[in-house]
């Protein structure tokens, strides 16, 4: 029974991940995905006309694709970090449940 009901949420959640996948291709249907880099400056200049930004990057990326691989480096690093820490959350969490098992174990052949 309880393998039924995690197969049911299972399924339940991977329809909400494609809903929310499919449901901007719904709202926008000619929508342009773009990007928000330039639309801050772009609003603020529409209402200020004489705005100079104060703040400049440090380092250009030569190229989109370079800007593009080091968007996706930092994302990869990022998701690995998330994944150590939740792969040690689980396996300390196994190991002490390991433990607490052996031990009532080995406390019920001692009596």
């Amino acid at each position: 029974m309880k393998e039924k009901s995690r197969t049911r949420q299972n399924v339940i959640l991977l329809i909400l991940v494609l809903a929310l996948v499919i449901a901007p291709f719904i709202v926008a249907k000619n929508g342009a995905f773009g990007g928000s880099d330039d639309q801050g400056t772009a609003q603020i200049k529409k209402f200020d006309p004489g705005y100079k930004p104060w703040a400049h990057p440090l380092w250009t990326p030569p190229s989109g694709e370079i800007e593009s691989l080091l968007f996706t480096v930092q994302g990869s690093i990022g998701t690995g970090i998330m994944a150590y820490i939740i792969g040690n959350a689980h396996g300390k969490r196994t190991a002490k449940k390991q433990l607490n098992d052996s031990d009532a174990t080995s406390s019920t052949n001692n009596k």
